[in-house]
């Protein structure tokens, strides 16, 4: 992609993060969103997310100012006019995403890339009104998206492969882990293994096998480790395919395959205890919590995750 002109459509947190990502790397990128004060806050969130993996020794004190610099914040469409690459980041309203897309084909290239950050909504659902649909994908970044480096690439049924590839490989520059799916399905392929986990993790707390912190303490000393090393097909192949045969005959049968140990979320959610922007979920979100939190993750960018 010859000339690169970037551009994030949406200004909160992910869409900070994920500007502030192609900035490190060397990228001007334009923000845009419709609320002034976001535009405003775009230099104090990159400021905090650069404090984090300066802290993580992921980033030099001395880049910090032009890194910023790189961020330009606009309240105008115009201003990303010759964009050749468009990362939606807008909130999960379909006709909100519509409206935006219905605006951008009156600005921009019929060959300029239309990435959604969504993960909620299929890519052809997405495409359904555009005049250029071969041009629109899936760029699912995962938050915080400085730390989390996978982004799920997922075409529509009409997206053109150059463009899949395009992005693949402007991403893989900039040290992400840029995947393309062969074709787009719900949950795409991480949050489909995230919530299969979930499910079994809220079956074991209901059946009173165990409880919520030692389900995240097991996941953290034991699979979170492994996982961030090697797949689970790898993991497979190591144990011996075999053995694995073995095992899942007597245990599949006692896994969870229903929906009724989500009555536990649905209790919380009634209760008003959503997570961390209510200050209780699972947990109680102090900032005592939310300080080990902060100091865990900079760890792990320091000797393990390594963007």
């Amino acid at each position: 992609m010859q000339n690169n002109h970037f551009s994030v459509i949406g200004a909160g947190l992910m869409g900070v993060g994920i500007a502030t990502h192609f900035a490190r790397h060397g990228h001007t990128i334009w923000l845009y969103d419709t609320d002034d004060t976001r535009i405003a806050e775009i230099g104090t969130v990159a400021n905090h997310i650069l404090d984090e993996l300066i802290a993580a020794e992921q980033c030099s004190p001395d880049d910090k100012e032009q890194i910023i610099l790189r961020l330009k914040g606009t309240t105008s469409l115009n201003d990303i006019a010759p964009s050749n690459l468009i990362i939606e980041a807008i909130p999960e309203k379909l006709d909100l995403k519509h409206a935006l897309y219905a605006q951008l084909e009156q600005l921009i290239s019929p060959n300029a890339i239309i990435a959604s950050n969504t993960s909620g909504f299929l890519p052809d659902v997405l495409a359904a009104n555009l005049t250029y649909p071969e041009r629109l994908l899936i760029a699912h970044f995962w938050h915080p998206p400085h730390f989390i480096p996978l982004v799920e690439i997922v075409p529509s049924s009409a997206t053109q492969p150059e463009y899949l590839n395009m992005l693949q490989k402007i991403l893989v520059g900039m040290q992400l882990e840029a995947v393309v799916l062969n074709r787009a399905a719900p949950g795409f392929v991480g949050n489909r293994l995230q919530f299969a986990l979930l499910r079994e993790a809220l079956h074991i707390v209901n059946s009173g096998i165990a409880n919520v912190e030692t389900v995240d303490q097991v996941m953290r000393a034991s699979l979170g480790r492994r996982y961030a090393m090697i797949g689970p097909f790898e993991a497979a192949d190591m144990t011996g395919l075999a053995t694995v045969q073995d095992i899942y005959r007597h245990l599949l049968p006692e896994l969870a395959n229903g929906s009724d140990m989500v009555a536990l979320i649905d209790e919380k959610v009634k209760a008003g205890h959503i997570g961390i922007r209510s200050g209780q979920g699972f947990y109680r979100w102090d900032d005592s919590r939310k300080e080990y939190i902060q100091k865990r993750r900079e760890h792990q960018l320091r000797f393990g995750l390594k963007p």
